[in-house]
C-alpha cells in the first residue's frame, strides 16, 4: 500500500514538473530555452508513466531516474536564479518561478522517500 502512495505521488509530481515547463513554452517561451523546456515537459510525463507502470528493479531505476531529473530542474532553476545557466539568468518575479522552486524541492524529498521504500521493498521479496 505505502509503494503506491509513494508511487502516484511521485508520478503528480514529475507530471507538475513537466507541466510548468510544458505551459511556460506554450505562453511565450522559446527559443534555447523552450526547448529544453519542451524536453523537460516530455521527461516529466515518461518518467511519470514509468512510476506507474514499471514493476520490480525497473521500478527502482524510475524512481532514481525521477529522483535524478528533480534535482537537475531545481538546480538548473536555482543556477539560472543565481549565478545564470547557458547564458540565461531568472528572476523570482518572473511567472512561476517560486512555484517552480517549492514543486521541484517537494520532488526531491519525495522522490528520495519513494527510491528508499521502492528498495526496501525489493530487498524484502528476496
Amino acid at each position: 500500500m505505502l509503494v503506491w502512495v509513494v508511487r502516484i505521488a511521485s508520478a503528480i509530481l514529475l507530471l507538475a514538473i513537466g507541466g510548468i515547463h510544458l505551459f511556460l513554452v506554450l505562453t511565450g517561451t522559446g527559443g534555447i530555452l523552450g526547448v529544453m523546456f519542451v524536453l523537460n515537459a516530455i521527461a516529466g510525463v515518461a518518467l511519470a508513466a514509468g512510476m506507474l507502470l514499471l514493476r520490480g528493479r525497473f521500478l527502482m531505476v524510475g524512481a532514481v531516474l525521477g529522483l535524478l531529473f528533480s534535482i537537475a530542474s531545481l538546480l538548473a532553476l536555482l543556477l539560472a536564479l543565481t549565478i545564470g545557466l547557458f547564458g540565461i539568468t531568472e528572476r523570482w518575479t518572473r511567472p512561476l518561478v517560486p512555484q517552480t522552486v517549492a514543486v521541484d524541492a517537494v520532488a526531491v524529498v519525495v522522490l528520495a522517500i519513494t527510491s528508499g521504500v521502492i528498495f526496501r521493498a525489493l530487498r524484502d521479496e528476496h
